[in-house]
């Protein structure tokens, strides 16, 4: 029985990595879901109302609204969303949060597709293999100081202003990214 491109799971991504979300929705297309990609909050909102998605994943921080706004929305459209919420940044403040509003899971990126159709509860293998282990203080370290460096535009002396650190350290501090638990690439996603 061949399916048609309306019986297909609507899953809306949402992302302001542009080539995640194109590596990620090609995996996730390929997996047989009609997937409605948006790279901005706003954009997302406005797409929801004409697609009703089943399923979202949406990053948590992005340019413009916070991911969690996207969330509240999508819930009050339609309480039975399920969905995941993605971030660079592992935080028990913020998956609090997620949860709160009803997201379904929370994963810390790279997730690959297997994982998050996992989270959704979609893969025929339940036993798929997590990365529960949490990140140790030297990545959350590295982790926050990436973020604050984000923030201020990638300029080294604002960012050590910001952490009130010396400028010197902070150079120091950035060379030395601490191993994540697992590595993924690219061919994960596929």
């Amino acid at each position: 029985m061949e399916t048609t491109c309306d019986e297909l799971t609507a899953l809306l991504l949402v992302d302001d990595d542009t080539i995640f979300c194109k590596v990620l929705c090609k995996a996730l297309e390929n997996r047989g879901f009609k997937v409605i990609v948006a790279h901005r909050v706003e954009q997302a909102i406005t797409l929801v109302h004409s697609y009703q998605p089943e399923l979202a994943v949406v990053d948590l921080k992005m340019n413009g609204a916070s991911g969690l706004t996207l969330v509240k929305v999508l819930h009050e459209l339609d309480p039975a969303t399920r969905i995941v919420m993605l971030t660079d940044y592992a935080s028990i403040a913020t998956a609090v949060e997620a949860i709160k509003l009803v997201a379904t899971q929370y994963l810390v990126k790279p997730a690959n597709a297997d994982e998050i159709l996992a989270a959704f509860g979609h893969l025929p293998n339940p036993d798929l293999a997590f990365n529960a282990q949490p990140a140790s203080v030297d990545r959350l370290e590295w982790e926050h100081i990436n973020r604050v460096l984000h923030e201020n535009g990638g300029n080294i002396s604002a960012t050590a202003r910001a952490l009130n650190m010396h400028r010197r350290s902070l150079q120091r501090k950035l060379s030395k990214q601490p191993e994540q638990p697992v590595q993924l690439g690219w061919n994960n996603f596929q």
